[in-house]
């Protein structure tokens, strides 16, 4: 099967990990014209009030209220995602065929061990991907930056690489997120603060940091560069 050739590809270890840390940068890359999909590493399941056909359902949900272009899942075990060579081949394997020119992952330093194995694949992927001499699909590539989102399992003071405005996205952004009944409503109370209003409240704080209403945050190792100043926050 042809696969689509993307501009931007987000590789979470779980469905509706994509949506939280990068949904509004989905939305808005997606606004501006870019060929946006999503790579998750496993089904997210066991949980306490999902289903394997549950989850499908709800990440196919999320998907459209996304506007993606593509989704895949790897089908790797949740729970005990591991970097290892076989699990970065297919990643690397997928970068290959779907060309994308930036990679967004999450952040390397998380409580959740799946989010830190998912960022080393990602990482050890990326330089695999422009390989010659292997028997990966398609031909090799060099996606030209991974951007790391912060995930919500590790609280902790971040310093960004910069914050993206999602003013114009953050209630599509939740709505997204509203897909996943049985991940964040489904045995929860409805008390304040719920998941909502967590995901609300971080990204009143970033978008506070460059004077806007709404922001998501994001690191870069390498230098991110800026073609003017014009739009500057």
């Amino acid at each position: 099967m042809t696969l689509p050739q993307l501009d931007y590809l987000i590789i979470a270890a779980h469905p509706d990990d994509a949506e939280i840390g990068s949904g509004g940068a989905i939305l808005s890359l997606k606004a501006h014209g870019a060929a946006v999909g999503v790579l998750d590493l496993t089904n997210g399941e066991p949980t306490p009030h999902g289903s394997p056909e549950i989850r499908e359902r709800e990440t196919n949900a999320a998907t459209k209220v996304l506007g993606l272009d593509w989704r895949g899942n790897l089908g790797l075990p949740n729970r005990a995602l591991v970097a290892d060579l076989d699990a970065r081949k297919q990643i690397a394997g997928m970068i290959r065929q779907l060309r994308p020119r930036v990679l967004i992952t999450h952040y390397w330093e998380d409580a959740h061990p799946d989010h830190v194995a998912a960022s080393a694949l990602v990482d050890a992927s990326r330089f695999w991907a422009k390989l010659s001499k292997t028997d990966m699909p398609g031909v090799p590539h060099y996606p030209t930056k991974i951007l790391y989102f912060p995930s919500m399992h590790l609280p902790q003071h971040l310093k960004p690489s910069f914050v993206l405005d999602i003013t114009a996205f953050h209630g599509t952004k939740l709505d997204a997120l509203r897909c996943y009944h049985s991940q964040f409503i489904a045995g929860r109370s409805t008390e304040p603060p719920t998941l909502f209003d967590d995901v609300t409240t971080r990204a009143r704080y970033f978008g506070w940091t460059i004077g806007t209403s709404y922001g998501e945050p994001f690191l870069c190792r390498e230098e991110v560069g800026l073609r003017d100043l014009q739009h500057l926050s």
